[in-house]
């Protein structure tokens, strides 16, 4: 008996056999390979001896091969029959039913001993234990071959071929597998990039705070001023009302000194028209008491004069009171006028401030964003290489390429890529029925690639988006998924529609419906994000429909832009800006009307429009910054604990118009409580169940939560 052919060695695996990707670099599949190698040689010797054996076996029944089980009747001849027709299976059947009294030959029966044997002896434990496995079986088809010459040279042909066509396979593996330690090391740099960036952010967030701290002193600081300068301020005010009483209080004291005195110069006069000649002659009766009653005149005088002294000695002049009164009235205006001048400063300073931000922002980001190009530009790729290799030629390529950048292009070229390599793949294999397998694609063994055009895949997408807005009974979405597939395939061929439809849309993260089913199938995206950006999209185009009275599915750019702010009334300018110039309308372009209804349109294959993809990035960004919002208004970083009431109050502040039915609702899906379980705000207690923030987050990343209303501004001064 011959000894098998080199090549038979590559007859390892069977087409039943599922081909697995490869972990390994190109260095250790080259190791395996040489492993294999050797492991081959010694087969081939131990094949060598055991066919000396099985020879002498055979030796003693060369010429008496039995025609077993033909010769049991002359009937089981067919004539003109296929090896699989129905009249073969009849027979066979008769053949089970007839009884079995005849046994089988002795080289049968010799070659099943022989193949038992073999078997029992392999280690099956190694990595090659599929080979080991087969190679007796090889072995015996090796004797058939050489045995049977009539049949040698079909039986060989088919060896052959199985052996070309297992060899191709092996070759396409192994050129494949730099690929995919390519994309590996491509996953890696990007984790890597990412870590550097929150590490940055995070930086950025601490000199923001050190900052506003900074400025928190400055504006204690200039209250203190303001404080200090009011009480100088009541201080000369009470000094000024003393000097006016003391002013006043001179003055009248004046007053009365002076008629004092013009009374005393009368008075004189008086006396020295009294000692004059004339007056010796009068009586000295009358004489004293005139003199007697002026000095009481006098005696009163001078306590009137002393009481005068006493109550007005501190009145201050009018004429000083009122140059008093002037240099405080201008001491007045000179203060308000600084105090305008620094509410101006200050007004200036914080919008410098505000700049030099932004203006730092900037540079950073510029800088960032310069580096990245200095690493990723050089040298430039030529992509018009791809032309040739993309199906559809150079016209497809441009359309892909339209409007992408390089890592746009890239995701682009992967997808082709992916796509030519899913189309060639017959079978995929099963992932077995582990817990963190999806239930729709628990199975051991290999299951068929269907290989459906990308537009069935869609078009099946959307059946299965129908089928489950319109059902009554709901259901978890995996478990929906498979058994409309059993509904519309069969229970015989759901599972490799489930394993084909899965495999797509996991390739094609650019197409949006099989990006969005694909979320929420992997549950990490709510179906409430869907239908509710689908109500959005129908609702858009209703108040477009209604503002286009002429119905002639044209609007100008006032009802547009005006539609749109009716229906985002929360969107910044910047944002609908953005959504008409994805409509068609820049801010140079000259046309008058715009055919609104084909802004909603879908192409066969489900790529919608530049409008519609606007309006799903606006949505995640939004929703973004409003996580982000929460999150600095909690204070906490990603790592720290955070409590139920703390999250509710959080939220009330970033959107005071949040109802209570849609608050309750964010806080179960937060914390994971069915609504009946949440407590009110009168029973909440700080030792409640405390979550991770950064857990917090991302169970509200996956439902459909966005602002209700304005935040409050701080009222003006």
């Amino acid at each position: 008996m011959a000894s098998p052919s080199p090549r038979s060695s590559s007859f390892a695996t069977t087409s039943r056999t599922p081909l697995r990707p490869s972990k390994v670099t190109i260095d250790d599949s080259c190791q395996t390979e040489a492993d294999n190698t050797q492991e081959q040689e010694k087969q081939k010797r131990k094949l060598s001896q055991k066919q000396k054996t099985l020879s002498l076996c055979q030796s003693s029944i060369v010429g008496h091969l039995s025609p077993w089980p033909t010769y049991t009747s002359g009937q089981t001849i067919l004539h003109n029959r296929k090896p699989c027709s129905d009249y073969c299976r009849k027979r066979a059947g008769s053949w089970r039913q007839q009884p079995l009294g005849i046994t089988k030959p002795r080289y049968l029966e010799q070659l099943e001993n022989y193949l038992r044997k073999e078997l029992l002896l392999l280690d099956l434990s190694t990595d090659s234990a599929q080979e080991l496995r087969l190679q007796p079986y090889r072995e015996i088809f090796d004797f058939f071959i050489e045995d049977f010459k009539t049949y040698k040279p079909l039986l060989s042909s088919i060896k052959n071929a199985y052996e070309v066509m297992l060899a191709h396979q092996r070759e396409k593996i192994r050129a494949l597998e730099p690929l995919k330690a390519k994309l590996v090391t491509v996953n890696e740099e990007c984790n890597e990039r990412i870590l550097a960036m929150r590490a940055e952010e995070r930086s950025e967030i601490s000199l923001l705070k050190k900052e506003k701290m900074n400025l928190l002193k400055l504006v204690d600081k200039k209250n203190e001023e303001k404080i200090s300068l009011q009480s100088e301020v009541t201080k000369l005010r009470k000094n000024l009302a003393e000097e006016y009483l003391r002013y006043l209080s001179e003055r009248d004291a004046r007053k009365i000194l002076i008629a004092d005195l013009n009374e005393l110069r009368y008075q004189r006069e008086d006396m020295s028209l009294a000692q004059s000649p004339g007056v010796w002659g009068e009586d000295p009766v009358k004489l004293t008491l005139a003199l007697k009653m002026t000095r009481q005149d006098l005696a009163r005088t001078q306590m009137e004069l002393n009481t005068m002294k006493a109550n007005f000695g501190d009145v201050v002049p009018r004429r000083d009171f009122e140059m008093q009164e002037k240099t405080n009235k201008d001491l007045q205006e000179q203060l308000d006028s600084l105090r305008d001048d620094y509410e101006e400063v200050r007004k200036e300073h914080e919008i410098l401030l505000q700049l030099h931000m932004s203006t730092v922002k900037e540079r950073d980001q510029f800088y960032s964003e310069l580096q990245e190009i200095q690493r990723t530009s050089t040298p430039r790729p030529n992509w018009t290489k791809c032309e040739s290799v993309v199906a559809g030629g150079p016209d497809r390529w441009h359309m892909l390429a339209e409007g992408k950048n390089s890592d746009q292009l890239v995701d682009v070229l992967l997808e082709e890529i992916g796509e030519m390599l899913l189309q060639e793949k017959d079978f995929f294999p099963g992932l077995g029925y582990g817990e963190s397998v999806p239930p729709f694609l628990r199975v051991d063994g290999v299951v068929e690639n269907k290989k459906p055009t990308k537009k069935d895949v869609v078009n099946l997408l959307k059946d299965a988006w129908k089928e489950r807005l319109a059902e009554e009974q709901k259901e978890k979405f995996s478990d929906f998924f498979f058994s409309f597939l059993e509904r519309r395939f069969g229970p015989a061929d759901a599972m490799a529609w489930a394993y084909t439809v899965f495999e797509n849309i996991k390739l094609f993260h650019s197409n949006e419906i099989m990006s969005q089913f694909y979320a929420v199938l992997m549950e990490k995206m709510s179906e409430s994000v869907y239908v509710k950006h689908k109500e959005t999209i129908s609702q858009l185009l209703k108040e477009m429909t209604n503002a286009d009275s002429q119905n002639e599915g044209l609007l100008t750019m006032e009802q547009f832009s005006t539609v749109l702010r009716s229906i985002f009334p929360f969107k910044k300018e910047e944002k609908i800006q953005e959504l008409m110039e994805a409509a068609g309308w820049q801010l140079s372009s000259n046309a008058d009307w715009l055919s609104y209804q084909s802004l909603f349109t879908e192409d066969e294959e489900g790529q919608v429009t530049p409008f519609m993809r606007m309006l799903w990035e606006q949505y995640v960004e939004e929703k973004d910054e409003y996580l982000q919002e929460l999150k600095q208004d909690l204070g906490l970083e990603l790592y720290e604990k955070v409590t139920l009431p703390k999250v509710r109050e959080a939220l009330m502040t970033i959107d005071p118009s949040l109802d209570k039915q849609t608050l309750n609702s964010y806080l179960s899906q937060a914390f994971q409580l069915p609504l009946t379980e949440l407590p009110e705000e009168s029973e909440e207690k700080e030792e409640d169940i405390m979550i991770k923030l950064q857990t917090v987050l991302e169970r509200l990343q996956m439902i459909d939560i966005r602002r209700r209303g304005p935040r409050e501004q701080e009222p003006t001064s």
